[in-house]
């Protein structure tokens, strides 16, 4: 239910209904069933991850491995991937908006915008200007910039949002921006960014999880393993 929008976590191990879970309560009183969850574009999205990351069935005893061990390892590690990616969205979402704009802040950082943390952090926050958050460096020396609209918000972000951001960036004659959400975003705002003359880049709270993943925002290396091959070369006898 949570992978569907119908419950958030403010804090550990406690649980309630968003207003979308509140509204499937009232529409399925008696029973709400994978049928009924799979109604919402986020749960579909996050069965499929799963799904495609999970290892194939160990094979009897007598039976050989349709995967080659190097197989097996590459869909344990999705399966597990899959799994930190939804804690680490069902974490984010559970933070305050300004805990949220922070992290915004970091992970930009993290993959190479911004210049400085320090830069970046009193830049974010500080515009106020309808649809804008902030505004960040686009590259070290800050020969461009970037219009930041941070939402940590439950419910689809649908056209008139991103109109408004993109109304906000004619309004500071820029060109840039960045929409990022805890959420998703309706097939109406993704149409809507590919049709207009900015650049406005959607990033759903999926995305942001692999982000935050890869650029190692919200994460700790725990092990590392090297997987290895036979270098048949080195026993070529001359």
């Amino acid at each position: 239910m949570k992978k569907a929008g119908l419950l958030e976590s403010p804090k550990r191990g406690f649980y309630v209904l968003t207003v979308r879970g509140e509204q499937v309560l009232r529409d399925h009183p008696t029973r709400i069933d994978n049928t009924v969850l799979d109604e919402f574009p986020d749960f579909g999205s996050w069965r499929e991850r799963s799904a495609a990351g999970r290892p194939k069935k160990p094979p009897s005893s007598g039976e050989e491995s349709e995967e080659t061990p190097e197989e097996q390892l590459d869909s344990a590690y999705l399966e597990l991937r899959a799994t930190i990616e939804a804690e680490i969205l069902d974490q984010v979402r559970s933070m305050s908006p300004e805990f949220f704009e922070r992290l915004v802040v970091g992970l930009l950082v993290s993959m190479g915008y911004g210049g400085s943390l320090r830069d970046a952090g009193r830049a974010i926050g500080r515009s106020g200007d309808g649809g804008i958050d902030g505004v960040i460096k686009e590259d070290q020396l800050g020969l461009d910039v970037i219009y930041v609209q941070a939402k940590r918000w439950q419910n689809t972000v649908g056209r008139p949002e991103i109109q408004s951001f993109a109304g906000s960036l004619d309004g500071v004659k820029a060109k840039k921006g960045i929409f990022i959400t805890t959420s998703g975003f309706s097939r109406e705002a993704e149409d809507y960014t590919s049709r207009i003359d900015k650049r406005i880049v959607l990033i759903d709270g999926e995305r942001l999880a692999r982000l935050m993943y890869d650029h190692g925002v919200g994460v700790t290396l725990v092990e590392t393993f090297l997987v290895k091959h036979l270098d048949l070369d080195y026993f070529i006898e001359e």
